[in-house]
């Protein structure tokens, strides 16, 4: 448990950047789950859309340090030579 002032103050920071950290995640993951979908359903312009609309939610994941950004690059690669195999 924290003793000291600014141990109780960075243990209720924590809590709260979990919270908006989790939110984050959540939101990225669902925009990935919808390019698997449209990747899964076979219609290459959906697709091609869910994988654009992907990207920035990706790279905002990495600016706001949620994902390494070779993580969020390999994502990006295997979603993209997906959506391309459809052709």
């Amino acid at each position: 448990m924290a003793n000291s002032p600014q141990a109780k103050k960075r243990a209720r920071q924590n809590e709260r950047r979990l919270e908006v950290n989790k939110a984050r995640r959540s939101r990225i993951r669902t925009f990935i789950r919808a390019a698997e979908e449209a990747i899964a359903s076979g219609d290459k312009d959906a697709a091609t859309a869910a994988l654009r609309a992907a990207q920035p939610e990706l790279m905002r994941g990495v600016n706001k340090g949620i994902y390494h950004k070779n993580t969020a690059a390999r994502k990006m690669s295997r979603l993209s030579a997906r959506v391309k195999a459809l052709a």
